[in-house]
């Protein structure tokens, strides 16, 4: 069985269509990498508000199991 990959948006229980992947360069070394889920509606606003805090991030259609 395997479960469905949700939204990380707070209060938002859609489905997962793509990975936000991300790291803060002050904390985090180059070979660490954070992942949030997003779902259509909020790949963007979650893209742009860890880019407005100057974090690398990179957007990866699809989200894996």
């Amino acid at each position: 069985m395997t479960a469905e990959l949700i939204c990380s948006r707070a209060a938002c229980r859609a489905r997962a269509t793509h990975e936000i992947v991300w790291r803060n360069p002050r904390i985090h070394d180059e070979g660490r990498e954070k992942i949030w889920l997003a779902c259509e509606e909020h790949r963007d606003f979650l893209s742009e508000y860890l880019r407005a805090r100057d974090f690398p991030v990179t957007v990866r259609a699809g989200a894996a199991a």
